[in-house]
């Protein structure tokens, strides 16, 4: 984990940072999809030489630890990586698993494009670790409806209903 964090210090522009704040916001219940969109430049961080290649093998490398789910999103937020149908990220499921991956796909290559915008406040990296090690753990997987049980309570500023 702490290779992990130290990697992701390494992002200059702080955009895996900012897709994950803009996740946090608008899927509060979905932590999987926000860890996806802080580590969906890993491959870059990883200074891999071939783009096609880079997002796969970034995927593979934190599939150990942050489980199938992340790893899937980070693969297939890709354009080289998405199936016949997802190239604008907002078409068709592709068969590449249920409809909620589907839309999780779609919703964090629109934040991944949103957070290249400058002037958001994304906090810090390390208010994120809890959150990665409770991924890790496995104690955050997103059930059929697409929620997920919150183990670190509502975001700041949102509301429960």
């Amino acid at each position: 984990m702490l290779e992990l964090m130290d990697l992701l210090r390494a992002d200059p522009e702080d955009q895996g940072l900012r897709t994950a704040a803009l996740l946090r916001r608008s899927h509060p219940f979905d932590k999987e999809l926000q860890i996806a969109g802080l580590v969906h430049r890993l491959g870059r961080l990883l200074r891999l030489s071939d783009e096609s290649v880079t997002v796969g093998v970034a995927a593979e490398s934190i599939r150990p630890l942050l489980g199938e789910r992340v790893a899937r999103l980070v693969r297939l937020q890709s354009p080289r990586h998405r199936p016949t149908g997802e190239h604008d990220g907002h078409g068709g499921h592709g068969g590449h698993g249920d409809s909620v991956d589907g839309e999780a796909v779609a919703t964090l290559c629109q934040a991944r494009d949103s957070a290249a915008a400058a002037g958001l406040d994304a906090g810090v990296l390390e208010d994120w670790q809890p959150l990665l090690e409770l991924v890790a753990a496995g104690s955050c997987r997103v059930a059929p409806s697409g929620k997920a049980l919150d183990p670190l309570g509502a975001p700041r500023g949102s509301r429960r209903r």
